[in-house]
């Protein structure tokens, strides 16, 4: 599977990636290098968790539902 993601030159050096099709999905690393390895490690992390929400779903008798958090 393929995912385009966006490097951009962070301020205090480095790069700082995200993947427009994963809502939420951010990364950086101290090189270009760096942070393409860690984008698909954070891409492989995202598509994991979505397996684990779709699990739970399909447990019979499973409720799933969203809270919100105040800090």
């Amino acid at each position: 599977m393929k995912f385009n993601i966006i490097l951009e030159p962070a301020e205090e050096g480095g790069y700082n990636v995200s993947v427009p099709a994963l809502d939420g999905c951010y990364t950086q690393g101290n090189t270009e290098e760096e942070a393409l390895m860690n984008a698909k490690e954070a891409i492989l992390c995202y598509l994991e968790g979505l397996e684990k929400i779709n699990q739970i779903k399909s447990v019979p008798k499973a409720i799933l539902k969203e809270v919100e958090v105040c800090i």
